[in-house]
């Protein structure tokens, strides 16, 4: 009788609040409603309508029915509770219709599902309920109501998952709010997220797609829950990851399917296994059974989620829950981890765990957890350690500890470090967008940190193989991050020295510690931080290496050789190499020369940077006494001219002294084949701005004339190309030019039979009786080159330097003078040009001169003719007389015209104009 009474009131309470009625789901005791209802019913009023209906008789329940308002009397936080959920779920499934915004939809509704979980879940217990009640049947309604809230609440769960497997996510949240209140009636809460989750499982395999990002968070608050001391929240808790773990498996199960494009065979899925309790019983009793399933199970990306929820609940206030959580981490992580993603997130998670004063147990958990995420993840794990403030803290140095303590991974570490020490410390990166690190500076100075880390790392005695294995690497990395570190010294504070500490930790470890004594007693190390000191550091290295003929040298000559063949990241580095690599060879090459490093060399000679071609050609010089022993000695030469190009004054000054030295030893007929090369090399730093440049090319190119004396039919074609030069810095301001041009002169007149020597063994140079003597060698031995020799001093009219200008000015004067019958009209009207703004010069002297000229020019284009059989024979015929040539500028004459070379004499009636002088084809007066 009471149990019907009870039926009817709540039905006759279900009917007035909803207007479609009831409609069962399966379970007969569980009630589920449509949506269409009215959001605020007051059920004390609908109990005081009931009642007036009795006493109306208008009601056939009668006292039935009054017995039904007692009970919502004696029970009204039941009652309310009942009202509030009626309302919630409304609201939720209304929600779960609309169009809302899937994301702002879903926070609604877990809004709205807290709020019910907080007052279901208030209410007492069940034993507290049934004392509410005054005789059986009332005890028997109340607790019917009671479970028709939970059931209600279940219902709506279940409603939720059954459209969308990402509401699983609520469940995950349950957990959390019920540990964050041990008065929650917790065996109840678990026994709904089992009963949800077995659902989910079995509605799983009829989805072609399935959502659950949660399961990786949630298997872990599972996994916790399964070792409660609550015998029943441990049995609901592993029934409720037996069907997690179906639900995950069944996810892999259709990514397969997709990734496979296969929709039959082994890769159906299978319904909910019927081993459910064996599978149950090994998840109570073996954490390792946990783990084990869980780490083949989920996904990447969800156990990811595991093992990151693991770690947060470390700092657990619940000892029991950490503790839990730190022996599935670390087992986790054992079988696991190369399955994990966000390898750097976690790392950062640990150090900060770790700088919050942890306890002893939860500060070796996650030491452990960084060992065994370097054995998969060693790249990542050392990249994040890379990525914080310098120098680094004690937690970090602990961490590095850690990471280095397995040794398996020893070489893989050390390569990962190799590569951030190919950084430079304190580049500034383009933009933070382009960082894959944390840090929000800008700028780089994880070399730094890797430096410091090799100090940790190295004396490790597990990395003493992987040491020996990357020793050229270490060594030539680290010198350069010395070099690097002194220049950031000025830029920071603090004065790292790093570089300088790893190496000489990798001297120690390698077996060299005397070659560390040795440099300390030569004062290496204290000076290695100052910048002009540092190229000789690594002079000190490379020497005292040799000097104690350190073991490594094979493989460390070897990569250096590599190094300089791929070529290095900057161009600072290149010296540094050329530095070591040079020293070591002397040390242990001696003559011959290797050919291979030979190239290398060769290749250097014309490297942009100034310092590394100038350190080549250095060696090189020093390789002359066997430059005939290699074998492509040609291309080593004209690699040599080729830096006459540079626009480095010093590299071009070494590459002709190397150059000179070079050919001092050379065979002649090498040195014959190339002589035309070298000479036209010479031609364009004969008016170098450089004046040393300048006496060193016309004294080099005097010496190449002297060397290839028996070679006449070479000189005959290499004096005209560097003879207006040698005239035309005769008048140089600086007399180390003047005296070369002098020296150069003396050697063309003797080995071509000149009659000019004479006069430039005087004291005292006249420039234009020289040149007046020189055109007329030149029209007997080079006659045919005097048009190309007015060719080439018209250039030098533009000169900005004045004596050029002067001197130019002159030597075309006389050039075209005595060459007039080899011009054609064009050519003396081109020479008008180039004269014309000679005349408007700021200087009254070559003004002067250039009028002179200039009337030269018009009086033999007066002459000319246009007919071309007549040019012809002016041509042919204009040697066949002596021609008589008056000086025609009076520039430098000598002050007593008897004790000039000419012994020309000043007449009474010829004050102002010289005498004319007779000059024959050979110069002879």
């Amino acid at each position: 009788m009471g149990e019907g009474v009870s039926e009817r009131l709540e039905q006759k309470l279900a009917s007035y609040v909803w207007n479609s009625g009831l409609r069962d789901y399966g379970n007969p005791r569980k009630l589920s409603y449509n949506a269409k209802f009215r959001p605020h019913c007051n059920l004390e009023s609908l109990a005081k309508e009931l009642e007036l209906d009795s006493q109306s008789n208008k009601n056939p329940l009668g006292m039935c029915e009054l017995r039904g308002y007692v009970t919502v009397n004696s029970a009204p936080s039941l009652w309310d509770a009942y009202s509030r959920l009626l309302s919630d779920q409304a609201m939720v499934l209304s929600l779960n219709s609309s169009f809302v915004d899937p994301l702002l939809q879903f926070e609604s509704q877990l809004n709205i599902i807290e709020s019910s979980f907080k007052m279901v879940f208030a209410i007492p217990s069940l034993e507290r309920v049934r004392e509410m009640g005054t005789s059986e049947d009332d005890k028997e309604d109340l607790e019917n109501l009671y479970q028709s809230i939970l059931n209600m609440f279940e219902e709506t769960l279940l409603i939720l998952v059954s459209k969308d497997f990402y509401k699983l996510q609520i469940l995950k949240d349950m957990i959390i709010w019920m540990n964050e209140d041990t008065s929650y009636l917790q065996e109840r809460v678990m026994m709904i997220i089992s009963s949800v989750l077995r659902f989910a499982s079995e509605k799983v395999k009829r989805y072609a797609n399935i959502d659950a990002p949660c399961l990786g968070v949630l298997a872990a608050e599972l996994s916790l829950l399964c070792f409660h001391n609550d015998p029943l929240i441990t049995h609901q808790a592993s029934l409720g990851m037996c069907y997690l773990l179906w639900i995950a498996k069944c996810q892999n199960d259709i990514e397969e399917i997709k990734s496979t494009m296969c929709n039959s065979g082994n890769h159906g899925l299978q319904p909910v296994p019927s081993d459910t309790e064996f599978l149950l019983m090994d998840l109570q009793q073996d954490k390792t059974k946990i783990t084990q399933y869980v780490g083949q199970t989920l996904m990447p990306s969800l156990l990811t989620d595991f093992v990151w929820s693991l770690l947060m609940r470390l700092s657990s206030p619940n000892c029991v829950t950490a503790f839990e959580a730190s022996t599935m981490l670390k087992m986790t992580l054992e079988y696991h981890a190369h399955k994990v993603t966000m390898v750097s997130k976690i790392v950062d998670a640990i150090y900060k765990q770790l700088c919050d004063h942890s306890s002893h147990v939860m500060r070796h958990t996650l030491l452990r957890a960084i060992t065994l995420l370097i054995r998969t993840s060693p790249k990542k794990v050392i990249f994040q350690l890379m990525d914080y403030p310098i120098p680094a803290d004690n937690t970090l140095l602990l961490m590095w500890q850690a990471a280095g303590s397995e040794s398996r991974m020893a070489p893989h570490v050390l390569k990962t470090i190799l590569l951030i020490l190919k950084g430079k410390p304190g580049e500034m990166q383009d933009s933070l967008m382009e960082r894959r690190h944390f840090s929000l500076d800008t700028t780089n100075m994880m070399p730094v940190a890797a430096s410091q880390a090799l100090c940790t790392l190295l004396p490790i005695s597990s990395y003493k193989r992987a040491v020996a294995q990357f020793f050229p690497q270490l060594l030539v990395a680290l010198i350069l991050q010395l070099f690097y570190s002194s220049d950031l010294r000025l830029m920071i504070k603090d004065r790292l020295f790093y570089a300088r500490d790893a190496l000489r930790v990798l001297l120690n470890c390698s077996g060299l510690q005397k070659v560390d004594m040795a440099l300390k007693k030569k004062n290496c190390w204290n000076q290695s931080s100052q910048v002009l000191f540092h190229h000789h550091g690594v002079y000190l290295v490379a020497k005292t290496l040799s000097d104690y003929n350190f073991p490594q040298f094979p493989e460390t000559l070897r990569y250096l050789y590599k190094l300089s063949v791929e070529g290095p990241r900057w161009s600072e580095d290149s010296v540094i190499i050329v530095i070591f690599f040079t020293e070591l060879l002397s040390n242990f090459f001696k003559d011959p020369f290797p050919e291979k490093f030979l190239v290398l060399f060769r290749n250097w000679v014309n490297d942009p940077n100034p310092a590394v071609s100038k350190l080549s050609l250095q060696k090189i010089a020093s390789m002359a006494p066997v430059i005939n022993k290699a074998q492509n000695v040609c291309s080593l030469l004209i690699s040599i001219l080729d830096a006459f190009l540079s626009k480095d004054k010093t590299v071009i000054i070494w590459a002709l002294l190397t150059l000179r030295k070079l050919l001092g030893k050379l065979n002649k007929a090498t040195y014959s084949s190339l002589s035309t090369r070298i000479a036209s090399s010479y031609y364009p730093l004969m008016d170098h701005s450089n004046g040393g440049i300048r006496s060193m090319a016309i004294y080099h190119f005097g010496e190449l004339l002297k060397d290839m004396s028996q070679y006449p039919w070479i000189l005959n074609d290499m004096v005209p190309g560097g003879l207006v030069p040698l005239i035309l810095f005769l008048e140089d301001t600086e007399i180390r030019v003047a005296k070369a041009c002098k020296y150069t002169l003396k050697i063309c007149a003797s080995e071509l039979n000149w009659s000019t020597l004479y006069l430039l063994k005087d004291k005292h140079c006249y420039f234009e009786l020289v040149v007046l003597n020189i055109c007329n060698n030149l029209l007997i031995s080079h006659e045919s080159y005097i048009t190309n020799l007015i060719s080439d001093t018209l250039g030098f009219l533009r000169s900005s330097r004045i004596y050029l200008r002067r001197a130019s000015i002159i030597l075309i004067g006389y050039l075209t003078k005595l060459g007039s019958h080899l011009l054609l009209r064009e050519e003396i009207e081109v020479m008008l040009d180039a004269i014309d703004p000679v005349l408007r010069d700021e200087d009254p002297v070559i003004r002067e001169l250039a009028e002179i000229t200039y009337r030269v020019f018009k009086e033999i284009s007066h002459k000319l003719t246009s007919s071309n059989f007549k040019q012809i024979l002016r041509r042919v015929f204009g040697l066949t007389y002596i021609k008589k040539i008056k000086p025609l500028y009076n520039y430098n004459w000598p002050d007593n015209l008897a004790d000039s070379p000419l012994k020309i004499k000043e007449t009474k009636n010829d004050k102002e104009l010289l005498p004319d002088v007779n000059y024959d084809l050979f110069g002879k007066e």
